[in-house]
This record gives C-alpha cells, structure tokens and sequence, in this order.
C-alpha cells in the first residue's frame, strides 16, 4: 500500500480519522506535548512495520514524512 493508494475515494480514511478524532478527544487531559510524543512514537513503529512488511519503501516512508513536515510547518518544498 504506497502512501499514494490511501486517496482512494471509499471512505475508509475519512473513518479512521473520525474514529481516531473519538479517541483523541478522551485524551484531552494530556497536554499536546505529550500526546505530539506519544503519537510520534507510535508512528515511528507504524512506519517500521510498513517498511518490515514490505508494504512501502524507504523512498516512500522518506517522502511521505517530507511531505508531513511541509504540511506541519505550513511551507512550500523548493
């Protein structure tokens, strides 16, 4: 499943973000700092386990991290 895939218009990431959303909201009681690390970590082993399944590449992962710190830090790549 290349990052590229997951814009397939069936819905499923619109609920998996809505049900992440529920989970989110009743972790309210941690400050965004550690819930930006916990998440940091988890995604870490998320994007491990792709790259150990052979799911993605490592051009890929690379990729798609450049592309969350574009979106995160609001900024054109050039």
């Amino acid at each position: 499943m290349p990052f590229a895939d997951t814009t397939r218009s069936d819905g499923t990431v619109e609920e998996c973000l809505d049900e992440l959303n529920d989970l989110l909201a009743g972790l309210q009681h941690y400050t965004p700092t550690v819930l930006a690390v916990a998440l940091r970590v988890h995604l870490e082993s998320l994007l491990q386990a792709l790259l150990e399944g052979k799911v993605c590449t490592r051009e890929e992962v690379r990729d798609f991290v450049k592309e969350l710190e574009r979106d995160a830090l609001q900024y054109d790549e050039g």
